[in-house]
């Protein structure tokens, strides 16, 4: 499925999320089960189909991920954590600094520190995805698949942070 296709976006890794949001939510409005009520099975069907789509396609465009596996697809360049180059050893060592850093914050139940280290992170993700933006917009696709290894990196951390926030402020150990 191209996402872009569905929600009549041109191909692009910069996207106003807000626009395509209201998109999101015309479409849904239109394709709304309660709207095909006195339809036939068949068109009940088809437009359920096409509501799980358009959802599924909002949820490709606005994920930085996703956008970009999809702006790879579309150009014929495999992507996927199994195909894609290794990443450096400076990411990787790197890496695994943050999270040892990260860990003993946890273990210190360090809030300001796990925020620092997520600000950090944060700030690292956003520079790869203007570099992201910036490869899409020359055409340099193939180059980029590392770049895009490098955000998923930040992505997992990113989600190690949010269910270390949410074990603290729950309380739990």
């Amino acid at each position: 499925m191209n996402p872009f296709a569905v929600l009549g976006l041109e191909p692009s890794f910069d996207v106003d999320l807000a626009s395509i949001e209201k998109t999101h939510r015309e479409l849904s409005r239109t394709l709304h089960p309660d709207r095909y009520v006195g339809a036939g099975a068949a068109e009940r069907r088809m437009a359920l189909g096409k509501a799980v789509e358009v959802n599924e396609a909002w949820r490709a465009v606005r994920d930085p991920v996703r956008r970009a596996e999809a702006l790879f697809e579309l150009a014929n360049v495999p992507v996927g954590e199994r195909v894609e180059p290794k990443p450096t050893t400076a990411l990787l060592m790197d890496m695994m600094e943050q999270r040892e850093a990260l860990a003993e914050a946890k273990a210190a139940r360090d809030m300001g520190r796990v925020n620092a280290l997520a600000r950090t992170i944060e700030e690292r993700m956003a520079a790869t995805e203007r570099a992201l933006s910036e490869g899409f917009r020359r055409g340099a696709t193939a180059p980029l698949v590392q770049t895009l290894g490098e955000l998923r990196f930040y992505r997992r951390f990113l989600d190690e942070v949010s269910a270390i926030e949410d074990e603290i402020a729950h309380g739990a150990a």
